[in-house]
């Protein structure tokens, strides 16, 4: 069911049982309820069932599954307490934990939320926290995180609410006249990202111009404003002398906060940056520092930061080169180096064997208060929605026009407006109607719908929308009708096989080589259209491959045998599948052992 490796303190909440509090080199983790779970979903797909996500507070831990379920470890003193399953009709799209609260997503735009600083009546029962921003209307929530005892919401117009504690300012308001809240209050408009941690008292807000503020416990600097700064501010301020490049995520610890940035300058190269208390948390340097500033590694060099997560005074690192790196205090055993011994300056860790310890680019780094979690999480092919809604931005590919009420230019893709809105030309001029007049935001909401099954959009707009699309389809559903569609003008990118010529909506593969670099990363956009690097795989090994870029399947009809997977193995490598989809191989040993 599940790849998850688990090492640190097994005692509050009790994680594994008859294992010792402290682990001190990964073990396997292993549900307590697994068969009840299997015995329930019996006829529920195998992936469906995958570790999603995994938020570790100080007294409690919630696991995410693929099928937007989720299960929750709670600090319980019977040790025959098994997890509870949460309870929220909802699908479930995000699951955070903080020091005293937790927070839930669905993919509706709903947040729920339990702790003691949220609900003075019942702080045991997940409440509807969405429901009590006022003049919400037809704005949905598309993002949160949980700060120690603090959450922070972030609205689809891009409006940022916080609720919880705010003793140390981290609502970005005077902890004298606001010491608490219980409803949301609004923190800070035009903002793009939300930053916080899961043991943190500070919150960082990036806005649209990617300028970064932050508030809340500043003692150590560990908000990046510089040495004089005050210990608690408590008013979102804007934060200088950022390094150059795009903000991908800010991960914050008690005393410490960590940045990764992707220089583009740099063939896109991702830098960690870090500031605060470097005494037990380890900065990647040996003193403090009040500035974000670059930690300098060779252990970093002609390597990709994957991965990386940080707890309460620890920090885990993944690199594309199959590096494990900590740095921090490791009382507990939770940097997995096998000792307790706290380590201030990073080093790499021997990286435990992994289930495809090749594609390490499909694992992620979970740090709780003093435990960590490794664990293996197989893209899906619902991944497609996020893909297709990149594509939908790479205007270069472009072959349809809509234009919106002020007359701004919006470009789109013939091939896959056609086939959701069920092949009906029709469709498509109603499509221009509405966009007609519409504004510029609106109609992105609209194509980012179409693109995608991302529900977070107007609900007017939906309403509008909905009689043209169908959104009942699913996304791997559309692209295996286009893979299977005979209309050879829409099958304008030529593959050349030993035996015959093989042709594919030129679309597809593009998206696949630009977004997967993963079977069709030999594509070439020349005039001919052609690739010829396919000549090593036999006929059903490439049908697999075929079959299973559209669709996530194989076909019924393929017998697989030991020399198909024997092959299919070497191909992985072959096209540098260990960087997209895994999980191929999966259904190739499940099928054969069935």
């Amino acid at each position: 069911m599940n790849d998850c490796l688990f090492f640190g303190q097994n005692e509050e909440p009790i994680l594994l049982k008859n294992e010792p509090n402290k682990i001190k080199k990964s073990i396997q983790f292993n549900f307590e309820n697994e068969n009840e779970n299997e015995n329930e979903n019996e006829n529920e797909n195998e992936n469906e069932k995958q570790i999603k996500q995994i938020s570790s507070g100080l007294f409690s831990t919630i696991f995410l599954f693929k099928n937007g379920k989720a299960i929750e470890y709670l600090n319980e003193k019977d040790l025959n307490q098994n997890p509870e399953k949460i309870q929220i009709e909802e699908n479930i799209q995000k699951v955070f934990v903080g020091t005293r609260n937790e927070a839930i997503l669905t993919k509706e735009g709903n947040v729920f939320a339990k702790g003691e600083d949220i609900s003075s009546n019942n702080s045991n029962e997940f409440i509807n926290i969405s429901s009590l921003i006022e003049d919400l209307d037809d704005i949905v929530i598309k993002d949160v995180v949980c700060g120690a005892c603090s959450i922070y919401l972030l609205t689809s117009n891009q409006n940022v609410y916080g609720i919880g504690d705010n003793f140390w300012g981290q609502l970005g308001f005077d902890s004298k006249t606001l010491k608490k809240t219980q409803k949301p209050i609004l923190m800070m408009k035009n903002v793009s990202k939300i930053f916080s941690g899961n043991f943190s008292h500070r919150v960082f807000l990036l806005n649209s111009n990617q300028e970064l503020f932050g508030c809340g416990l500043n003692r150590y600097g560990q908000i990046g404003l510089g040495e004089s700064s005050k210990e608690e501010v408590n008013k979102l301020t804007k934060i200088q002398n950022i390094p150059k490049g795009k903000i991908i995520d800010i991960q914050c610890g008690n005393f410490h906060s960590i940045m990764l940035i992707e220089d583009e300058n740099e063939n896109t190269k991702r830098k960690l940056y870090s500031c605060g208390y470097y005494d037990y948390n380890g900065l990647g340097k040996t003193e403090n520092t009040y500035e974000f500033t670059e930690i300098k590694l060779s252990l970093f060099e002609n390597d990709i930061i994957i991965d990386f997560s940080v707890g309460n005074n620890h920090t885990l690192i993944l690199t594309s080169n199959s590096k494990l790196i900590g740095f921090g205090n490791n009382e507990y055993g939770q940097l997995g180096t096998g000792d307790t011994k706290s380590q201030l300056i990073p080093i790499q860790i021997e990286l435990p064997k992994l289930r495809f310890n090749e594609n390490i680019s499909n694992y992620h780094l979970s740090c709780g208060y003093d435990n960590s979690f490794l664990y293996y999480s197989p893209l899906s092919f619902s991944n497609l929605e996020e893909d297709l809604i990149k594509l939908f931005k790479r205007k270069e590919f472009c072959d349809i026009s809509f234009k919106t009420e002020n007359g701004e230019i919006i470009e789109a893709h013939k091939l896959i407006l056609k086939y959701r809105l069920n092949q009906n030309e029709n469709q498509i001029e109603k499509l221009k109607e509405i966009i007609s007049k519409k504004s510029i935001k609106e109609s992105n909401q609209i194509f980012e719908m179409i693109y995608s099954n991302n529900f977070i959009i107007n609900p007017k707009l939906y309403s509008e929308i909905k009689e043209i699309i169908n959104l009942n389809e699913k996304i791997e559903e559309t692209m295996k009708r286009i893979y299977l569609n005979e209309n050879e003008n829409e099958k304008d990118f030529i593959i050349e096989r030993k035996e015959k010529q093989y042709k594919f909506p030129k679309l597809i593969l593009i998206m696949r080589s630009e977004l997967y670099r993963g079977m069709f990363l030999s594509v070439t956009e020349d005039k001919s259209n052609k690739v010829t690097d396919y000549s090593e795989l036999s006929n059903k090994s490439f049908q697999i491959f075929e079959y299973w870029i559209y669709s996530n399947q194989i076909k019924d009809e393929i017998e697989i045998t030991q020399e198909i997977i024997d092959e299919i193995q070497i191909g992985i490598d072959y096209f540098q599948l260990n960087q997209t989809y895994p999980n191929l191989f999966d259904l190739l040993i499940n099928k054969f052992n069935n």
